[in-house]
């Protein structure tokens, strides 16, 4: 049985084409509000908020994210932040250690964000605004870091537009529910079917998409993805912030 809440959230589609209309002050802090209320681990809230108008940071960022043009077209552009520059100034405030040299910090750091990004991103779509998150924002964390004067103890985690939709995109499918969902523990025999299952109804959402010039499904792009590191600079980086991981 769907709610109002479950059917805007079974309707996820990611919009990259904007009109023109700004983001009312007080819808796009009714948005925020919302992301600080998000779940977060032992209410630790490691993570912070950066809201970008500015048309010449936009466009910085757009060139920082791989050239995602909608970054610098979208009204507002928000950075999502691991952060434990803020909890470095509790325990300061307390003459207590700051230990960030455990992976766990780091996880619970990229749980609170995204919880916080999700958040975000239901809210906006409550007020009829239209997003998308953007992972590039970690393809150049120093110039990033730079240009959002950073702290140390900070690093970038996910980027979203947000703005107001002037576009209308088909639905992406999602894995079947029995290849995700696993009942007292996990089960392996059912899900080369799915995957297969998967594969075709995949790959003919992208022939449709696309006009028939694209025709790979799920798992051909998965396997083509996953077979080299992915932003393995990204270590050093987070070094170099403070997190001088394990």
């Amino acid at each position: 049985m769907q709610t109002e809440v479950t059917q805007l959230m079974q309707s996820h589609r990611s919009i990259r084409r904007y009109t023109d209309e700004p983001i009312p002050e007080e819808v796009l802090a009714d948005i925020l509000a919302c992301a600080q209320w998000a779940p977060s681990s032992h209410n630790v809230q490691a993570y912070s908020i950066i809201v970008i108008r500015s048309a010449e940071k936009k466009k910085q960022l757009a060139q920082y994210c791989g050239g995602q043009r909608w970054v610098e077209n979208c009204p507002v552009f928000l950075v999502f932040c691991a952060d434990f520059y803020r909890l470095k100034l509790a325990c300061d405030m307390h003459g207590t250690d700051l230990a960030v040299d455990e992976v766990e910090n780091l996880l619970v750091a990229a749980v609170d964000t995204a919880l916080a990004a999700e958040n975000t991103l239901v809210a906006a779509r409550s007020h009829g605004l239209g997003g998308v998150m953007i992972g590039g924002i970690r393809n150049q964390p120093e110039e990033v870091a730079r240009l959002l004067n950073l702290p140390p103890l900070t690093t970038p985690i996910m980027g979203m537009c947000l703005g107001y939709p002037d576009q209308d995109v088909a639905q992406k499918p999602r894995v079947p529910a029995r290849g995700v969902i696993h009942e007292e523990e996990y089960r392996t025999e059912h899900l080369a079917e799915v995957l297969e299952e998967y594969e075709a109804i995949s790959s003919a959402y992208y022939a449709q998409r696309t006009g028939g010039e694209r025709a790979e499904g799920w798992t051909k792009q998965m396997a083509d993805y996953l077979q080299k590191p992915r932003r393995p600079h990204l270590s050093a980086f987070l070094r170099q912030q403070g997190f001088p991981l394990k």
